[in-house]
């Protein structure tokens, strides 16, 4: 005969279960598989950057060029192109030693790029400075004269002379290129002539027995 003492303990712990499963549903509290975890609490995640106010662009300096001078003749040598050069500012003088002269003024770009009018005229010069010269077209009286201007030492470049010789105005411009050679025309009351040559190392000259100083032109 085989002892029941096995199916006692089983059944008792059938009653017993089904007494907490019981005693559960009547207090309301849940089981300890329902209990729900709170939920983890995260961490927060990076702020949302505030709004850059637009960065202050700042302004360009013009290319800081030292006084420099070029002078050269046109391609056909009939006349000679000096340009007085600091910073983005350039002056000008075109002169043929006969009739024809201008002095032309402008702004010269950080690439080079040059564009000078004159205010007397209708001449215009379009260059462009690189590698150590001035390349470009004069135009005057309806005429282009194509030019190239190397870099000029001195005495080499541009020169001015303004005076009152009997009551009316004379004017005198020359140009010296690299090899020495004088171009220039003085004007008095409106009428233009050669200008004789000026001493390189003083700028003195005579004119119509007056005695002048042509300075060199600064922009």
């Amino acid at each position: 005969m085989k002892h029941p003492g096995p199916l006692i303990t089983l059944f008792a712990g059938l009653v017993l279960g089904l007494f907490m499963l019981s005693l559960n549903a009547t207090t309301g509290e849940p089981s300890p598989a329902a209990v729900k975890r709170p939920a983890q609490s995260r961490s927060p995640g990076p702020s949302t950057p505030a709004p850059r106010s637009p960065a202050t662009v700042p302004a360009t300096s013009p290319v800081a060029r030292p006084q420099t001078e070029y002078a050269g003749r046109t391609a056909d040598d009939t006349a000679s192109v000096a340009i007085s050069l600091r910073g983005d500012r350039a002056i000008a003088y075109f002169c043929d030693g006969h009739t024809q002269e201008a002095w032309l003024r402008g702004p010269v770009e950080d690439d080079g790029d040059m564009h000078l009018t004159s205010t007397d005229t209708d001449a215009r010069l379009d260059g462009f400075l690189d590698a150590g010269r001035v390349t470009g077209t004069v135009r005057i009286n309806g005429r282009d004269h194509l030019f190239t201007a190397p870099k000029a030492g001195k005495p080499a470049g541009l020169y001015r002379a303004t005076a009152e010789v009997r009551g009316a105005e004379l004017k005198g411009g020359w140009i010296i290129t690299q090899d020495g050679r004088q171009v220039g025309i003085v004007t008095r009351a409106g009428e233009t002539s050669a200008a004789p040559p000026i001493d390189p190392a003083t700028g003195a000259v005579t004119v119509d027995g007056t005695q002048l100083t042509a300075r060199p032109v600064v922009p």
